[in-house]
């Protein structure tokens, strides 16, 4: 059952104001908007489960998350239901992301256990030590207190209500307060319904989480300006991340933002690669580029490749595929006019030929694809720029030199591919060490389309990629973002926290 309210320390509250979700098929709801008293209530909550919360054992936290899996999974098929009609994402897909939601809890309940994150530290007292003794110094990992998130539109699940930003807080010790995504705020709600469960049956502090709804910047504003959050997690666009991040520079105490915003992902095929596989690769990129309608975050929108024939090879495969791909429904109705009309600025811009027009249909959307030379994108930024769908771009470089010139040029980005031979190695060694400063993942022969959750995952890159290159919203590294180093110096051991001990 959708409530349509907030949960805020425990309890499920309603406000004046209502906003309605617009799902692509089926009967509408109306969900209360938050208004900054109920986001005061719900820092509030969160500042006095920090007392708690923030300082309970690392087993707890972890059965509190295995815990949060399990009632999501009780719930799976209402929330699957409930997605598909809100996003029309077909079912299949989001039972995966589903899956790949507990799963992700379910890892950092594991990786807490083992406690190396903790990146604990002792230099032991050395009293007699000359000219001057050293104090006993330990130092640990301690959360940063509580912290917002930010649900995603393109991941209902992974990166919106139970997703990274919050496993990964939660993880650390640090209460949350989520601001569910308009796109689909019956999928959010029923997710944060498990969370609640979990709160209750272990008997948690009702601060621990809270959520609450908007379809304006209201309550946006509120929560990033709130003086007891420390910390906000958030994923989406360019614009909306700027704004975020702005905001949270300019409190009386800044918080760290941790965004990740946008990126175009380019894919590098070199000579050898070009000559030989030209026709493999450009059929593998058309199926990274149109997965979920263009809508990842790691969609390959620009292929760089040297004129000539494996060029002229790819075009005419990627054109084929993409022309028999059938329309695909778009997240929301604003987000698939914005893709209009980035696919109208990139092909108006000059030097660019369209070689297939997007069709317009509300939420429908069939690929766009462009041409252009190195030439002309290197004189034309706005190239470079995310437009979030089906849009790719192929440009065709005059030699090696110009492709090392344009990865120069690029900015930050999340992912870069290189598709290689045996024969490349030479060329790709020039590359990488440009790539690396670039991208957060470097791929060999893939594409960056899906993103495992592990340990050695990172998702970030330079700005605009994300906020903070030096941190990932995947993988068990995520857990770092919302820790912060503390020293305890000649502290009584019975004084320390068990970790420390």
């Amino acid at each position: 059952m959708i409530f349509g309210k907030h949960l805020i320390s425990g309890k499920w509250v309603a406000g004046r104001k209502h906003f309605r979700n617009n799902p692509v098929k089926g009967e509408t709801h109306s969900f209360s908007m938050a208004t900054p008293e109920h986001i005061d209530k719900a820092a509030s909550a969160a500042e006095e489960a920090f007392l708690y919360y923030g300082y309970s054992d690392r087993e707890g936290r972890a059965i509190f998350l295995e815990q949060i899996a399990d009632e999501i999974d009780a719930r799976g098929e209402e929330i699957i239901q409930v997605g598909s009609a809100e996003t029309g994402l077909p079912a299949a897909r989001l039972e995966g992301e589903r899956g790949r939601t507990t799963a992700q809890l379910k890892l950092f309940a594991a990786h807490i256990r083992m406690g190396d994150y903790l990146d604990r530290r002792h230099d032991e007292a050395l009293p007699n030590r000359s000219p001057f003794p050293r104090p006993d110094l330990r130092t640990i990992q301690r959360p940063v207190g509580p912290v917002a998130v930010f649900g995603a539109s393109n991941f209902p699940l992974a990166f919106s209500t139970a997703g990274s930003d919050t496993a990964s807080a939660l993880a650390a010790g640090c209460p949350v307060v989520v601001k569910g995504h308009p796109a689909h705020p019956g999928t959010g709600e029923l997710v944060a319904q498990a969370i609640d469960c979990a709160v209750k049956k272990l008997r948690l502090h009702p601060g621990t989480f809270s959520f609450v709804q908007d379809n304006t910047h209201e309550a946006a504003h509120a929560l990033v300006m709130h003086p007891l959050i420390k910390a906000v997690g958030f994923t989406g666009s360019l614009a909306g991340g700027r704004a975020l991040f702005d905001l949270c520079a300019s409190r009386p105490n800044p918080i760290p933002f941790f965004g990740e915003l946008g990126s175009v992902n380019p894919m590098f095929v070199l000579p050898s690669a070009s000559e030989n596989r030209a026709t493999e690769i450009a059929e593998g990129w058309s199926s990274s580029l149109t997965m979920g309608a263009g809508q990842f975050c790691t969609k390959p929108g620009i292929v760089i490749m040297i004129e000539g024939r494996g060029a002229d090879k790819f075009a005419a495969t990627a054109k084929a595929s993409l022309e028999s791909t059938d329309a695909q429904t778009m997240l929301t109705e604003g987000i698939a006019e914005a893709f209009h009309s980035g696919c109208d600025r990139i092909a108006n811009s000059t030097g660019v030929r369209e070689v297939i027009t997007s069709t317009r249909e509300r939420r429908h959307a069939t690929p766009c694809f462009c041409e252009v030379t190195g030439s002309d994108w290197l004189g034309n930024q706005q190239l470079a720029e995310e437009v979030f769908g089906p849009l790719g771009i192929l440009v065709r470089v005059d030699h090696m030199k110009q492709m090392v010139e344009l990865a120069r040029r690029l900015n930050g980005q999340l992912t870069a591919a290189i598709h290689l031979d045996d024969a490349d190695h030479a060329i790709a060694s020039r590359l990488i060490p440009i790539l690396e400063r670039k991208a957060g993942r470097i791929l060999v022969n893939g594409f960056p389309t899906g993103v495992e959750v592990c340990d050695a995952m990172v998702h970030s890159g330079p700005y605009p990629a994300s906020t903070n290159f030096g941190a990932t919203s995947v993988g068990t590294l995520a857990i770092r973002r919302f820790l912060r180093p503390v020293c305890y110096q000649n502290v009584p051991e019975q004084l320390l926290d068990i970790d420390l001990r």
